[in-house]
């Protein structure tokens, strides 16, 4: 099964602008989403790909602007955790006249690929979106229409996706699952009249553009020479927006459902500090970068200082790296080893830290004993989301089970204290607070029904499926 987690955009220039530019400054803002491999797409042509930072490519930038000189394009920033980095899981995919991008998971994509006359997958070369994109294609020949090949579409697939389309005559498509798992925005900029989609407002910040509104859930938006049109192919509630992407995957910039990332990230920490007060702290401390405002929030409503005790190293070989969606062990550790302790900050200190999750455990054990080496007198960590017990099937990666640490040392039946306390045994933290999902909820400000606490709760409802969860092994057919 493909596990990813990716950021998509989608420009088209009312005034024949050239939206290359656009499209590559977009994709860099959207970096954080992927950093694997990128793509663009332009009518008529096969995709430009290429794997890794959008960034090194930088020397090519006024080659590529003049080659795919184009008023429509779809990009792509690819993370996986499946297959190989390969230019060929690289996005957009061509599926005869139709470029696609794909931001999201498809769980049942066995099953589909059978609908599509089956498919050879191999770790090289299975994706998710080229069997959905076979699929659109067949389902848009049979019925010459977007929107009636999304909607038949969307009832044979079981994920999450947001789409961005791409067709010869130029017109370009964004799509967003029913649920609203992974976020989508429609933007405009004004001086080039010029319409664009992407998976975060900071996409849109990046190149001077208006943040319109929200795609909403199951709905299909179309962007050509008549303007944006709308279409919903399917209406479905409550939703299911991923609550991880507003403590640890968004950019804090971004506006997601009208609530600004920062702001949601800094509330969190503000009702930490209410539901988990350390009466003897003496610092509050985040762990960089994503944990900032929540830090800042905590520190601010438990009057405490708040320091910036940990730094990371931005001039080792991975300092600007994410180590969540670093897909190997290995690799994780190289990051978290470029975490530099200001002894003067922890040393003798009684510590707050505060962090936006614990997935696998391994950064946070690395990170106590950084501020233990510091000479930390007594370690709190304050964890903005709450224990992660299950994989996520809409897009995010913790797929095996067996590497959840909450998973690991608590069973579901558990209370968070009781997985909070084992845990801190584990990492060796003197005492660790999980959030809770109706906690979490009130701080984003969005009702709970309304977000998606699956790899919490296990409740897979939103998605309706009851997985059978697979080994790492198994995920990446080793």
């Amino acid at each position: 099964m493909v596990h990813e987690n990716c950021g998509v955009v989608g420009i088209f220039s009312l005034a024949g602008h050239n939206v290359i530019p656009f499209a590559i400054d977009m994709l860099r803002a959207l970096q954080h989403r992927g950093q694997e491999a990128w793509g663009i797409a332009v009518p008529n042509k096969p995709p430009f790909k290429r794997l890794g930072l959008v960034s090194a490519a930088a020397p090519d930038f006024t080659n590529i602007v003049r080659k795919y000189k184009s008023s429509a394009a779809i990009g792509h920033v690819r993370y996986s955790t499946f297959g190989k980095s390969n230019l060929e899981n690289a996005q957009p995919l061509k599926v005869k006249d139709l470029c696609i991008a794909h931001n999201g998971t498809i769980a049942n994509v066995e099953q589909l690929s059978g609908m599509v006359g089956g498919c050879t997958f191999t770790p090289q070369t299975m994706s998710d979106t080229l069997v959905a994109a076979q699929r659109l294609v067949m389902h848009i020949a049979e019925k010459n229409d977007m929107s009636s090949a999304m909607s038949i579409l969307k009832s044979e697939m079981v994920g999450s996706f947001c789409f961005t389309f791409l067709t010869d005559e130029g017109s370009v498509y964004a799509a967003r699952d029913t649920r609203g798992f992974r976020p989508l925005v429609l933007g405009f900029h004004k001086e080039t009249s010029t319409y664009m989609v992407a998976s975060e407002s900071c996409a849109l910040s990046a190149i001077g553009a208006q943040l319109v509104r929200d795609v909403e859930p199951g709905e299909l938006v179309k962007m050509g020479k008549s303007g944006v049109e709308s279409q919903q192919f399917a209406t479905e509630t409550p939703h299911a927006h991923c609550a991880f992407e507003y403590t640890y995957f968004a950019h804090p910039s971004s506006i997601m459902e009208g609530i600004n990332v920062y702001a949601a990230r800094k509330k969190i920490g503000q009702y930490l500090a209410k539901k988990f007060p350390v009466p003897d702290a003496d610092v509050v401390v985040p762990v960089p970068d994503s944990a900032r405002p929540a830090a800042l929030g905590y520190a601010l409503e438990a009057g405490l200082p708040f320091e910036e005790g940990l730094l990371k190293d931005r001039y080792s070989k991975k300092g600007s790296m994410r180590s969540f969606i670093e897909p190997y062990q290995n690799d994780r550790v190289e990051i978290n080893k470029g975490i530099i302790p200001i002894r003067e900050v922890i040393e003798g200190k009684n510590v707050v830290i505060v962090d936006d999750s614990i997935v696998r455990g391994t950064s946070s054990a690395s990170i106590m004993n950084t501020l233990r080496a510091a000479g930390a007198k007594k370690i709190s960590l304050v964890v903005t989301y709450p224990p992660i017990r299950y994989p996520c099937y809409a897009g995010i990666d913790f797929p095996s089970q067996e590497e959840l640490i909450a998973y690991q040392h608590g069973a579901e039946e558990q209370a968070n204290e009781k997985v909070a306390s084992k845990v801190a045994g584990v990492i060796g933290a003197d005492y660790v607070a999980y959030n809770d999902t109706s906690n979490l909820a009130r701080a984003i400000g969005m009702p709970e029904e309304e977000l998606c606490f699956t790899c919490s709760t296990g409740n897979y409802a939103p998605l309706g499926i009851k997985p059978v969860f697979k080994t790492r092994a198994q995920i990446k057919g080793e």
